[in-house]
């Protein structure tokens, strides 16, 4: 079966319809035809472009995690040091997740915890998503050591993998209280242990 680019951009019209209500509200807060509706696609449409519910959240994670790569992407093809391009990757997560009062656009902070325990296959799209985020900031993290903009660390994957953890945590916690200081000290504490 043959998709025409009308049938590729419905598609990609829910799953950002679908992103930005979800970023909002969760995953399981919603209904499909709250989707749809907003995405102006009719009801009986919805297991043409996905099998099920879970199959659809997977697409969404999936959507979500190629915008953002292409971001971080655009952050490791810069022309400058190892060093900058990681801080400048902190920047624009803490920018992303200061967002609105902290309510943030992350969808690994929205759905984490949501369906963790709800749905193996959106569990496994998180794991795999977090994992590509954390290859770009090691990558980061040895260009700089290569470059001298940033000092030996002993295990550049195993400091990427606890920054990354890190700033999910201070992101969670920025969004409980409605208040940026724990994204301030997740800057602080990067800084610290990688200058």
């Amino acid at each position: 079966m043959t998709i025409e680019p009308a049938q590729i951009n419905t598609r990609q019209r829910i799953l950002d319809e679908a992103q930005a209500i979800i970023s909002r509200r969760g995953y399981t807060a919603v209904g499909i035809s709250e989707f749809l509706k907003q995405a102006q696609v009719p009801k009986g449409s919805f297991y043409h472009w996905f099998s099920s519910k879970d199959a659809f959240g997977v697409a969404v994670i999936e959507n979500y995690f190629t915008g953002y790569l292409r971001d971080v992407d655009e952050i490791v093809a810069q022309p400058a040091s190892g060093a900058d391009r990681l801080f400048n990757y902190w920047q624009l997560f803490y920018e992303m997740q200061s967002f609105e009062n902290c309510l943030g656009k992350c969808l690994v902070v929205k759905l984490g915890a949501e369906v963790a325990d709800l749905s193996e296959s959106m569990r496994l799209a998180l794991i795999e998503g977090t994992n590509n985020v954390v290859d770009r900031i090691e990558r980061m993290i040895r260009d700089g050591i290569d470059d001298g903009s940033l000092t030996a660390i002993d295990e550049p994957r195993d400091t990427a993998r606890t920054l990354y953890d890190s700033w999910i945590g201070a992101s969670v916690l920025a969004k409980i209280a409605r208040d940026p200081r724990p994204l301030d000290l997740a800057m602080q504490m990067t800084r610290e242990r990688l200058r």
